[in-house]
């Protein structure tokens, strides 16, 4: 932690350090309380992760889905997500975050003009007691960057892999994620060059709108080094722009939102298990925030846990100057595909939800004292390539170079390195499946998640094809996170506790950079954004009604 120094560069009130969606939330929230706001940002592009994500909210019990008679209550919320965290979360925070949900959301509509759409998406486990088939994941409109000004339309960080510049009811209705031909890639160029952008970059949008307009401060290029502590309270802190230090004091409090710890090596050895894992979100998430919580003395809960994703790499494909990895979800979810290990065995529902998948690649064998399930392959024949999407290979395109392919299982297996006996057996016992619709194994195409990311024109199981017409195909998958969902443990005000007990007053704490407050689980899509935005709503109205100091 910094001293004191004699003399402030910057004074403020409240002190966001992030702009990802909990912390342009936070921002607004604490100016509309009266509190003068200054947020940093460390590098030249506003959004974090939000903008790099399908920019979904995930709120229990919302108006949204009231106004269309879907149901849903506090009581059934509390129930899904303590099966959720497994009682790994305190009760009153989870009751805090179901509470606070739904007025963060009906505050960010009222106030700044941002109104969702109830997706279609199931819970990521709708059939357990609480659990819903539809309503609480939230997706965003499409936003015209022209409404920021020149000095900010070109601000908000570029999505590689979710830059869809539709709205998500748009993109829902074209039934692209079965088949990405039906989208309007006319209608899509032409909202490019308009400046219209969609998903996450669409959310952060509203929301740098809802801070411009309120002629919040928001410094770029400005990296939080360290908290400056006073009498055991946070007073400001130290940042850097430019190679050159510099202080900023905050009365009411210092509220960090500056996202997970997945880009720092140092910590993920330290903290997280299994096999290595590739980052898909921006490479400046290197844990800032928590190494200075860490360092006035905050308590740490989660550590362990990530938001998982069974990815895949195309050589070559940057972003930021690191590998870009992409995301899997029709590769493993439609029909004529499985996903198998060295061994050639399934060992999962390929088609559920790919933070819950994630946690099988830490699988460990203790004889070999090796990952069981590490490294995978997803598996598929000529009828998926005629028929779906390979990352961002369409069926009617050319195979590329780094896909494996073969005239039998057998040559497949010999070039992926997979037990040939395995992978053939697993196939021939897949097919089976396929043919009656059913998978007694890991009852794949049975839930309505499973059933959602399906092929719905695909009988008897949207979720179930045989693999058999050569050519046969393997495309590698590595263990991906879309961030870690560790950090300092907050009380119901967003404040960060101290190691010792209590708190340590004038520090908050929302989204990545804080313990999550799902536990180990992942209740639905946007459950990271919706948590996120809700912390930061909760700690701005605290740090807002501070006495300043």
């Amino acid at each position: 932690m910094a001293t004191k120094p004699e003399k402030w560069d910057l004074e403020t009130d409240v002190l966001v350090v992030g702009s990802g969606g909990s912390g342009l939330t936070a921002a607004m929230v604490a100016h509309d309380m009266g509190s003068r706001v200054t947020l940093i940002e460390k590098t030249d592009k506003i959004g974090g992760a939000t903008a790099l994500s399908g920019g979904f909210p995930w709120i229990p019990n919302n108006h949204l889905e009231k106004e269309l008679g879907i149901p849903d209550s506090r009581e059934e919320a509390l129930t899904y997500m303590t099966f959720i965290t497994q009682r790994r979360v305190d009760d009153e925070l989870v009751e805090v975050l179901i509470d606070k949900g739904p007025e963060m959301l009906k505050y960010i509509e009222d106030k700044v003009g941002l109104r969702f759409s109830v997706s279609s998406m199931p819970d990521y486990h709708a059939e357990k007691i609480g659990g819903k088939v539809k309503g609480r994941s939230l997706g965003p409109p499409a936003f015209d960057t022209n409404l920021l000004g020149e000095k900010w339309k070109d601000k908000i960080r570029p999505a590689p892999i979710t830059m869809i510049p539709i709205s998500w009811a748009e993109f829902e209705a074209s039934d692209a994620m079965a088949n990405p031909k039906n989208l309007d890639f006319k209608k899509m160029a032409e909202n490019m060059t308009k400046g219209i952008v969609g998903m996450g970059m669409a959310t952060v949008g509203y929301l740098l709108k809802g801070c411009l307009d309120r002629d919040i401060e928001l410094l770029l290029k400005s990296r939080a080094r360290e908290l400056v502590l006073e009498d055991g309270r946070v007073i400001g802190l130290k940042a850097e722009k430019d190679g050159q230090g510099f202080c900023i004091r905050a009365s009411q409090g210092v509220i960090l939102a500056s996202g997970g710890f997945e880009w720092n090596e140092e910590l993920k050895n330290a903290f997280i298990p299994g096999p290595d894992l590739q980052a898909l979100s921006h490479p400046a998430n290197e844990g800032d925030g928590h190494r200075m919580a860490m360092a006035v003395g905050a308590e740490l809960g989660n550590m362990s846990e990530f938001w998982g994703q069974p990815a895949a790499i195309r050589p070559g494909e940057e972003y930021e100057g690191r590998q870009l990895v992409r995301i899997t979800m029709g590769e493993r979810s439609l029909p004529h595909a499985i996903m198998v290990n060295r061994n050639g065995r399934r060992f999962v529902d390929e088609a559920h939800n790919y933070s819950d998948i994630a946690k099988t690649f830490c699988a460990v064998d203790p004889v070999a004292h090796d990952h069981c399930n590490f490294p995978a392959w997803v598996i598929f024949d000529q009828q998926f390539r005629e028929r779906y999407g390979v990352l961002t290979v369409f069926p009617d395109a050319p195979d590329p170079d780094w896909l494996i392919k073969a005239e039998t299982l057998e040559d497949l297996a010999g070039k992926a390195k997979i037990d040939a006996k395995g992978l053939k057996a697993t196939v021939e016992r897949f097919n089976g499946f396929a043919r009656e619709g059913v998978d007694p194994d890991f009852h794949r195409g049975a839930s309505a998640y499973d059933k959602w990311g399906g092929d719905a024109n695909h009988k008897p199981n949207p979720s179930l094809g045989t693999i058999e017409n050569p050519p046969f195909y393997a495309m590698s998958i590595v263990l991906g996170t879309l961030g870690t969902k560790g950090g300092p443990r907050t009380d119901v005000n967003g404040q960060v506790r101290h190691i010792m007990g209590g708190i340590i007053q004038g520090l908050y704490a929302a989204g990545n950079v804080m313990a999550s407050t799902s536990g180990p689980g992942y209740g639905g899509a946007g459950n990271t954004i919706g948590a996120g935005m809700t912390w930061g709503y909760i700690a701005a109205k605290h740090a807002a009604l501070r006495i300043k100091k």
